[in-house]
């Protein structure tokens, strides 16, 4: 089956969403507006129903069922925006073809490479073709790739009316990279019982559990005196920000942890002696765990303060979202209609807990279960992120099987 899905991935990839943190507007990047439109254009011209783009850039459409019969309405949901965390501006992929298992050269000019020895799931896609980045940005597989694995099995349904399912909702979202992709979801007129984010790793991955997860800023003052006169009067922000750090476990860090283990990861630090700014996230699968997590934080804070003077270290932790497997497992039929119909395409099921959060999981206590799908894609967020155009097709069948299953 032609799915049309590398083309509609490239076109996606060529237009810049990267969206921005601590951002009040909804979206926050103008830019993102201009992916809502090229989408919106696109659904409309495929021949679908109730296509808008609201105020906020959320896009949404509706394919009829086609079979008469009543069946709750599926959606499938995927996110717009890019990472900041990367430059995603510019993107030049390459495609390689016929992947020959070895060293892949992502620039010529710097020299950087990318092989099998630094990332082992390469070695999985060996005669493969695969889209990599130029190594100067990122990829934005993350999510285009199921944006794209969407719009094709919609073009498939769309172009095949003979073919029966029941009715299919679709939404793509702004500012998900930033925690804020479902501040402005229309539930109501989104109008699905239930739904699939396809928002995921590599071939195979289904996903019903989450992080629960949270931002930590960290505000420290200083104060500068002159360092020849500074003994007894300094306090260095920045050596405060760095003792802040060294004070959380050391091996609750993402650089150690897999599976199901939280941490504390350092986003970002700045600032100088007068005044610095950390900010973290925190993540826990267990819910217990998360909130001693978010506990020892702000102790660590207050530790500090007893040290160096009362307010000189602010911690402020606020919750983004949390582990959406409590509200998947009443509707756990969802992520076993997604096995079986990955079963019947010959795709090995990966049932694994995601270490980071979907839309999904917001939607879902919202009242949408919401389960997440792969989409083929490795190393998100950065330039090492690639993609097999292998698993892209195969996904586009995965979201046709799930629909036509759901409908039968």
């Amino acid at each position: 089956m032609e799915s049309g899905v590398l083309e509609r991935f490239l076109n996606y990839i060529a237009v810049d969403t990267q969206s921005k943190p601590d951002i009040s507007e909804i979206p926050s990047t103008d830019k993102q507006r201009n992916l809502a439109v090229l989408l919106s254009d696109e659904l409309k011209a495929l021949g679908a129903s109730q296509v808008r783009v609201d105020e906020h850039s959320y896009v949404y459409a509706s394919i009829p069922a086609t079979n008469g019969k009543t069946y709750p309405s599926l959606g499938f949901i995927a996110h717009m925006d890019t990472s900041f965390e990367y430059p995603g501006d510019g993107v030049k992929p390459q495609i390689i073809k016929d992947y020959d298992g070895g060293e892949i050269l992502l620039n010529k000019d710097t020299g950087l490479t990318m092989s099998p020895a630094e990332f082992p799931d390469l070695s999985e896609y060996q005669g493969q073709d695969l889209i990599t980045t130029d190594g100067t940005t990122l990829l934005g597989a993350d999510d285009k790739a199921g944006i794209a694995e969407i719009m094709s099995m919609a073009a498939y349904f769309l172009s095949n009316p003979q073919i029966p399912h029941g009715p299919i909702k679709i939404a793509f979202t702004p500012d998900e990279e930033v925690g804020r992709g479902t501040d402005y979801f229309d539930l109501p007129g989104f109008g699905a019982d239930i739904a699939y984010t396809v928002d995921g790793g590599m071939l195979g991955e289904l996903e019903y559990e989450n992080f629960n997860a949270a931002a930590g800023k960290v505000h420290i003052h200083g104060a500068n005196i002159h360092p020849g006169s500074a003994k007894g009067k300094m306090k260095n922000a920045l050596l405060i920000g760095m003792e802040f750090q060294s004070l959380l476990p050391v091996f609750e860090n993402p650089m150690y942890t897999e599976g199901y283990e939280g941490f504390y990861h350092l986003n970002d630090m700045h600032g100088d002696v007068e005044e610095a700014h950390l900010n973290y996230i925190i993540r826990d699968h267990d819910g217990k765990k998360f909130a001693q997590k978010k506990d020892f934080f702000e102790k660590a804070a207050c530790f500090l303060n007893q040290k160096y003077g009362e307010n000189t270290v602010t911690a402020e932790v606020k919750d983004n979202y949390f582990n959406m497997r409590e509200k998947i497992e009443p509707h756990i039929y969802l992520v076993d209609l997604a096995r079986e119909a990955m079963e019947e395409l010959s795709i090995t099921p990966k049932i694994c807990p995601i270490r980071g959060g979907t839309d999904g999981a917001r939607l879902s206590y919202q009242g949408l279960p919401c389960p997440n799908l792969c989409t083929g894609g490795h190393n998100f967020h950065g330039k090492y992120e690639f993609i097999s155009i292998q698993s892209m097709e195969k996904t586009v069948e995965l979201l046709i099987k799930i629909a036509e299953k759901h409908g039968m």
